[in-house]
């Protein structure tokens, strides 16, 4: 009875904080979702009611059916996301390293030009990239478009990984070579799940960056990549608002179950954005 009564004071604790994170999760994600899910199944929905008038699933039978571009669409999604996040991760890891961890001359202009994508508009760097990209030969290709999205995504990478390297301690990796371990088997055991935070918040904002890149796919891919954003922006401007709205809903549910996966990593003891005043 002792522990229980010990134990119950931190879980009244933890519920609270929890629940308001959930409560604004589901208002402010899934609740503006609604009216797009009855969109999405209604055929008839004239102003001013409140309903439609007749329902139908003929948007989802657009979406579910193979023969169609949005399965197309959601793989080479999902394709260039997920490359575009291994590679930030491969990258992001020694330049956060460094970034976090040591210090040396022009370290602001490095930061600065680092951060430079974020803050240039997308617009004007995208358009430069074009030319070079046609000039390179990688320009309406799936390649071309990889090596774009990492642009924008980058920043966020490295920065989330330098703020948990400024937050390492190096010696747990001396004392691991004291001990007999090599450069493989301390990243592994040491270095690897002291950053895993930091590269789980980065691979979230990396991740969802690319898979919502609309103009730098567009203008680098010529049209020819076909991705979920440049799907639903087709659908959009069509008029067809049932296929539109299903569309929204494919393209917005890899979002909320990230969101959910990486939840605990964005706050608490494991938060990979702890060190963001340390770098």
């Amino acid at each position: 009875m002792t522990k229980l009564q010990k134990r119950e004071p931190r879980i009244l604790h933890r519920n609270p904080i929890r629940n308001i994170i959930l409560l604004g999760i589901v208002v402010g994600v899934i609740l503006p979702m609604i009216p797009q899910l009855v969109w999405s199944i209604s055929h008839r929905w004239y102003f001013p009611e409140m309903v439609p008038t007749e329902f139908s699933m003929r948007a989802w039978e657009y979406v579910g059916n193979p023969s169609t571009k949005v399965t197309r669409a959601f793989f080479n999604s999902l394709i260039i996301s997920s490359v575009v996040t291994i590679i930030g991760v491969v990258i992001g890891l020694p330049a956060g390293k460094a970034l976090g961890m040591y210090k040396f001359k022009l370290k602001w202009l490095v930061e600065l030009i680092i951060l430079a994508p974020a803050i240039v508009p997308p617009l004007a760097a995208t358009i430069g990239i074009q030319v070079i990209f046609i000039r390179m030969g990688v320009a309406d290709t799936m390649t071309g478009v990889i090596i774009a999205h990492l642009i924008p995504t980058l920043p966020y990478m490295i920065v989330s990984l330098s703020g948990v390297f400024a937050n390492y301690d190096p010696e747990f990796e001396e004392q691991a070579r004291i001990l007999g371990a090599n450069k493989a088997k301390t990243f592994l055991f040491i270095t690897l799940p002291a950053v895993f935070p930091g590269i789980v918040t980065g691979s979230m904002f990396t991740f969802l960056i690319s898979w919502g890149q609309y103009i730098l796919t567009i203008l680098v891919g010529g049209g020819r990549v076909i991705t979920l954003p440049i799907l639903l922006f087709s659908f959009t401007g069509s008029g067809d608002n049932s296929i539109a709205s299903a569309l929204s809903i494919v393209f917005v549910l890899p979002a909320i179950i990230i969101l959910f996966v990486t939840s605990k990593f964005l706050s608490g003891k494991s938060s990979g954005m702890g060190g963001f005043g340390s770098i």
